[in-house]
């Protein structure tokens, strides 16, 4: 499988150039099922999940919280061999290649692989998912309760747990 960079500019709202990002994305669409991945799925919150949240989070006057996970794809553990050839503009010999140890973006399972570690994560701070809504967590604890919710790469967090809340948000910056 191959991969390539991409590039991209940020600016700020008057266009000016905040920075420059380079990305390695790699060719998953040349990935081929049962070789290179077996599975590609990963939970994703129900929109009644995010609905009865905020309205729980409204009933009982708790602080409602958003958090971006950044690079989260490229945090995923892959349980698969994965080959790559080396990015474009590395020196290599034709007959090399890379092992990939963690997912990238443009991986098909770099989703699962982020979603199996972060539910091993949150297992260590005492969060289970919900049988209903496997991407829904929740913490009680003699503090109070923690609720998160994770779409992609994106989370909502409430609770009456303020500290808690506070502490999880600190460890996982």
């Amino acid at each position: 499988m191959g991969c390539k960079w991409v590039y991209k500019v940020k600016t700020h709202s008057d266009g000016s150039v905040e920075r420059y990002k380079a990305r390695l994305v790699a060719k998953g669409y040349t990935q081929e099922y049962g070789i290179d991945y077996e599975e590609t799925f990963a939970p994703v919150v129900h929109v009644t999940s995010v609905r009865s949240l905020i309205a729980v989070t409204a009933i009982r006057h708790w602080e409602l919280f958003q958090m971006d996970v950044k690079n989260a794809f490229l945090n995923g553990d892959l349980t698969e061999e994965v080959y790559m050839r080396p990015p474009p503009g590395f020196p290599h010999s034709p007959h090399q290649v890379c092992k990939l140890r963690r997912a990238l973006y443009g991986l098909k399972q770099a989703l699962r692989a982020w979603f199996s570690k972060f539910s091993t994560i949150f297992g260590e701070f005492e969060f289970s998912s919900s049988p209903y809504d496997p991407a829904l967590f929740i913490r009680k604890s003699k503090h109070g309760t923690i609720i998160l919710l994770l779409y992609v790469d994106d989370l909502i967090i409430t609770g009456n747990d303020l500290i808690g809340i506070l502490i999880l948000k600190i460890t996982s910056v």
